[in-house]
């Protein structure tokens, strides 16, 4: 399974991660150098949720991150569906 919030799109970003190394020019050294570089992977708060909507009368497993469960509860899982369906999404 995709680590993809099903309301909001989000997914795994990429970076970098840095290793620095010296002493900072503030405490009266030359500074910090970056001695090393690795790729790193940003990932998405994700939670597994079971939403209950009211006008089907039944539960849905969704796999949404943190922000679109504050959202739901914002604007309530009704519109938050209909919206979902309008631009094509199975749920």
């Amino acid at each position: 399974m995709a680590r993809v919030c099903a309301i909001t799109g989000k997914k795994p970003a990429s970076g970098r991660s840095y290793t620095l190394r010296g002493i900072a020019k503030k405490k009266k050294g030359i500074g910090l150098k970056i001695t090393g570089c690795t790729n790193r992977r940003f990932l998405p708060n994700l939670k597994s949720k079971r939403v209950w909507i009211p006008e089907e009368k039944r539960f849905v497993t969704m796999r949404l991150s943190t922000s679109a469960l504050r959202t739901i509860d914002k604007k309530g899982i009704g519109p938050v569906i209909r919206k979902l369906r309008k631009s094509g999404q199975k749920i």
